[in-house]
C-alpha cells in the first residue's frame, strides 16, 4: 500500500539573482536575507505538518542539492524543526537545471545575445537546450535514478526546476505546461499518490 506521505520539497529561498531575474541554474549564488527568512519560515510551516500528523522528524532523511542556496535552506529549515541544521545529506542529481552560457543572465539579456534561441526555447521549453545547458527532458532524466531510491517521508531542498520536473514525473503534468508552473519560496510542496500540495 503506498504511504499517504512520500515526500517533502522545498525550494530554497529568495537570492538576490532571483530578484533579479536571472538565471542561476547551477551557479552558486547565497541566499539574501529574505530568503534566510523564507527558509526559516518553511521550517516552521513543515514542523506544524509533520505534527499535526503525528510524524517526528528525527526520523525522516533529509536530503538537498548541494548548492549553497539550497544547503542554507536546509540547515534554517532543520534548525526550525529543532534537529542539528548540518545533518542532512547532498545529491549533486538534484542540481537545478542548467542554463550553460546563459546563467548569470536575465532573459532580457539572453534574447538580446541569443534571440532565435530564446524564440526557440517559448515555442519548445521541455525540450530546448540552452548553450552548454541542458533541457527539462534532460534534468527528468537525471532525476530518475534519485526517484528510485527515495524513502517515504524523504525532506528534500532543491529548486524550482526539479520542483516542475517532478510535477510532470510523479503527477502527470503536461510537458507543455510544467516549465512555466510557479514554485514557491518559502512554503512546503508534498507530493503524495501522484499529486502534489502546497503548505
Amino acid at each position: 500500500m503506498e504511504p499517504p506521505v512520500d515526500f517533502f520539497l522545498i525550494r530554497h529561498g529568495e537570492t538576490d539573482w532571483n530578484r533579479q531575474g536571472r538565471l542561476q541554474g547551477q551557479r552558486d549564488v547565497p541566499l539574501n536575507p529574505i530568503g534566510l527568512e523564507q527558509a526559516s519560515a518553511a521550517g516552521r510551516k513543515l514542523k506544524k505538518l509533520l505534527h499535526k500528523e503525528g510524524i517526528d522528524p528525527a526520523g525522516l532523511r533529509f536530503v538537498a542539492s548541494p548548492l549553497r542556496r539550497t544547503c542554507d535552506t536546509m540547515e534554517r529549515l532543520r534548525s526550525a524543526l529543532g534537529l542539528p541544521p548540518a545533518a542532512y545529506e547532498t545529491d549533486d542529481r538534484l542540481k537545478e537545471i542548467g542554463f550553460g552560457a546563459w546563467e548569470g543572465l536575465t532573459w532580457s539579456e539572453a534574447k538580446a545575445v541569443a534571440p532565435a534561441l530564446v524564440k526557440e526555447r517559448k515555442r519548445a521549453k521541455w525540450i530546448f537546450v540552452p548553450p552548454g545547458g541542458e533541457s527539462y527532458a534532460d534534468l527528468a532524466d537525471r532525476l530518475m535514478p534519485w526517484l528510485g531510491e527515495r524513502r517515504p517521508g524523504d525532506v528534500v531542498v532543491a529548486h524550482g526546476g526539479v520542483a516542475r520536473a517532478l510535477m510532470h514525473i510523479l503527477a502527470g503534468v503536461p510537458i507543455t505546461e510544467a516549465p512555466d508552473i510557479e514554485i514557491f519560496q518559502g512554503r512546503v510542496l508534498r507530493f503524495a499518490r501522484g499529486r502534489f500540495q502546497w503548505f
